[in-house]
C-alpha cells in the first residue's frame, strides 16, 4: 500500500532524511516497521508567515518496496538506417524533438549555426570581456540554444500541453539531479547545463543521428508548395520531406528568409524593458523576514505584476543570486538577460521587468508589416547601443532616479562583467514603456516593501523575452499550412516560453512527424 501525506517542516528538518522519514511515519500512523520507503514527491517553500518553512508531499510505502521505472533510453535503438527528419536548432525544442524522433525510429540530422557548448565558451567570453559579438555563436545561438548559459529554470505553467515527467526524466538521465523531478520551482544552473545538453547530443549521435555545428540553414529547398530540404551555408543541399524548424526567439533571419520565399507568418505579442538587479541579502529580507537567511533556504526569489493604462506590466526570468549578461545577438546592439549557477550564490539578484508590447508602440513601424514589432524591438536594442561607447557596457539609472526622470551621479555594484554606465533611460526607451515601468516599479514598492531603492540598478534593454513574430502551424498537425513538411516548433515559432515547454513542444512536433508520415 502507498500513502500520500503532505508535511510541513522547517528548513533545517527538510534538509535531513531521517526527520522526513520519522515524521512520514508519524502522520501515517502505521508501525515503523511496516513502512518500507518514504519518497518525496513535491517540495515547495512557504514563505508567507514570519519563518519560512518547507511543504513537502511524500508517498509512504507499506508493506512493499518503490519500483523503478525503466529508464527510457533503454527503449532507443538504432536509427542511423532510418528516414531522415531535419531539425534546425540544437536548443531544447529541437534535442528534444531529436530524441523523441530516435525512440519513434527515425532518423533526426540536426544543424545549428553555432558551435558546440564547450567552444561557444570562447564568444561568451569575447562578449563579456572585450564586447565583441558573435552573430553566429553568443548567449542565444549555439549548442543548448538560449537556456544553455542561463538559470536553466525548469518550471512551465504549460502543463496540458505535454509530459512534463519525461521531459525531467530526459535531463536526469543525461545528468541533471533528480532533486528537478520534486521542487516546485526547479532548476539545474548555468554550470551544469553544458555537460548535460553535450551527453544529449552525444545520445543522438550514439544512436545513429546527426548533429552539425557551424551550420547555418540559409534556405529551404521548395517543391511545389512541399519542403524538400535546406540549404546550409548557402553551399550543401540536405534533402528530406520533413523539415522541423527550431530555431529560437532571435533567430530574425529565418523570419525573412520564410518571408522571402512566401510562407506566412503573424505578428505575436511580447514584451519590452529592462533588467532590475537588487543585491540578494535585501530580497531575502524581503521575502523571508532574516538576513542573512538560513543556511538551509535557497535565495529567494520573486514575481510580480500589475496593470498601468491598460497594460500588464511584469517581472520575467527572476534570477536568485544570479548575474545579468550581455545576449546581444548582431554588432550593435545592447540587450541584456540574467543566469544563474546551480547553488545561486552570486551576491545579486535580478529580474526582467517589462510591458506588453501594443498597437500604440507599433505605430512608427506600422510600414514594416508582420515585422513591424520585430523593427521596434531591434531599434530599442541599437538605440541603447548607439548612446553608449560601442562596447557592450550597458546604460543604467538607480531604480529612484529611473523613476524621477534623472541621471545618476553614479550607479551600486553589479555582477554586469561588460560594467555599467549612467544613462537617461527614461529618455531612451519609447514613452509608453517608459510611463509604465515607472508606475510600475512604485506599485511592486508597495507590495515589496524595500523592492524600490537606491540599491537597486535598472539596466536596459530586456527585450528578448519571446519572439515578435510566430510561424503558424496548422493545430492538429504541427505543420505550416502552406508548406508540407515544414513544422514551426518551440520558443522561436511562438509556440513555447522556456526550456521545458520547448521540450515538450519539440516531443510533440516530433510525434506530429511520424504520424504524419505514416499517413501518407
Amino acid at each position: 500500500m502507498i500513502k500520500e501525506l503532505e508535511l510541513k517542516l522547517l528548513p533545517e528538518e527538510a534538509a535531513n532524511p531521517e526527520v522526513i522519514r520519522q515524521r512520514a511515519v508519524k502522520k501515517s500512523g502505521v508501525p515503523a516497521g511496516r513502512v518500507k520507503d518514504v519518497q518525496q514527491l513535491r517540495r515547495s517553500i512557504d514563505a508567507r508567515g514570519s519563518r519560512p518553512f518547507f511543504r513537502l508531499r511524500v508517498a509512504v510505502y507499506i508493506d512493499e518496496q518503490p519500483t523503478a521505472e525503466p529508464a527510457i533510453l533503454e527503449r532507443f535503438q538504432d536509427v542511423s538506417k532510418k528516414e531522415p527528419v531535419l531539425i534546425v536548432g540544437a536548443g531544447p525544442a529541437g534535442y528534444f524533438a531529436a530524441l523523441e524522433l530516435i525512440e519513434l525510429g527515425l532518423k533526426p540530422i540536426v544543424f545549428d549555426r553555432g558551435k558546440d557548448v564547450r567552444s561557444r565558451r570562447r564568444d561568451l567570453r569575447g562578449i563579456q570581456q572585450f564586447g565583441e559579438v558573435n552573430p553566429h555563436s553568443n548567449y542565444c545561438f549555439g549548442e543548448g540554444g538560449a537556456g544553455t548559459y542561463s538559470d536553466g529554470k525548469l518550471y512551465t505553467r504549460s502543463h496540458k500541453r505535454g509530459n512534463i515527467e519525461k521531459a525531467l526524466r530526459l535531463l536526469v538521465e543525461h545528468g541533471a539531479v533528480s532533486d528537478i523531478m520534486i521542487d516546485a520551482h526547479p532548476h539545474i544552473g548555468s554550470n551544469k547545463l553544458p555537460q548535460i545538453v553535450a551527453n544529449i547530443r552525444e545520445t543522438i549521435r550514439h544512436y545513429g543521428g546527426e548533429v552539425h555545428f557551424d551550420s547555418w540553414v540559409t534556405d529551404l529547398i521548395l517543391d511545389g508548395g512541399k519542403v524538400r530540404g535546406v540549404v546550409v551555408n548557402d553551399r550543401d543541399e540536405y534533402l528530406a520531406d520533413s523539415v522541423i524548424l527550431a530555431t529560437g526567439h532571435s533567430a530574425r533571419d529565418i523570419y525573412y528568409l520564410l518571408d522571402r520565399r512566401g510562407v506566412s507568418l503573424e505578428a505575436k505579442p511580447f514584451a519590452l524593458g529592462v533588467r532590475i538587479e537588487h543585491p540578494q541579502p535585501l530580497i531575502d529580507r524581503i521575502q523571508y523576514n532574516q538576513s542573512p537567511r538560513d543556511e538551509h533556504l535557497p535565495a529567494s526569489s520573486y514575481r510580480l505584476a500589475c496593470q498601468v493604462d491598460g497594460r500588464g506590466v511584469f517581472s520575467f526570468c527572476m534570477c536568485p543570486g544570479g548575474l545579468v549578461v550581455p545576449a546581444a545577438t548582431a554588432p550593435g546592439e545592447i540587450v541584456v538577460n540574467g543566469m544563474s549557477l546551480s547553488r545561486r550564490d552570486s551576491p545579486y539578484a535580478n529580474s526582467g521587468t517589462v510591458v506588453a508590447i501594443d498597437m500604440e508602440d507599433l505605430e512608427p513601424y506600422q510600414n514594416k508589416g508582420v515585422f513591424a514589432a520585430l523593427e521596434l524591438q531591434r531599434a530599442v536594442e541599437q538605440k541603447l547601443f548607439q548612446y553608449g561607447d560601442g562596447s557592450q557596457r550597458a546604460p543604467a539609472q538607480r531604480l529612484p532616479d529611473f523613476v524621477q526622470g534623472k541621471l545618476s551621479a553614479d550607479l551600486p555594484d553589479s555582477s554586469y562583467i561588460p560594467g555599467l554606465y549612467p544613462a537617461p533611460l527614461h529618455e531612451l526607451l519609447p514613452s509608453g514603456i517608459y510611463t509604465r515601468l515607472r508606475e510600475a516599479v512604485q506599485t511592486f514598492g508597495r507590495k515589496m516593501r524595500g523592492y524600490y531603492t537606491e540599491e537597486a540598478n535598472v539596466i536596459g534593454t530586456e527585450s528578448r523575452t519571446s519572439s515578435p513574430v510566430r510561424i503558424p502551424r496548422n493545430p492538429q498537425t504541427y505543420m505550416h499550412d502552406d508548406v508540407l513538411g515544414l513544422f514551426p516548433c518551440g520558443e522561436g515559432a511562438g509556440y513555447a516560453g522556456g526550456i521545458i515547454s520547448a521540450a515538450m513542444d519539440g516531443q510533440n512536433v516530433a510525434r506530429a512527424v511520424q504520424k504524419w508520415r505514416v499517413e501518407v
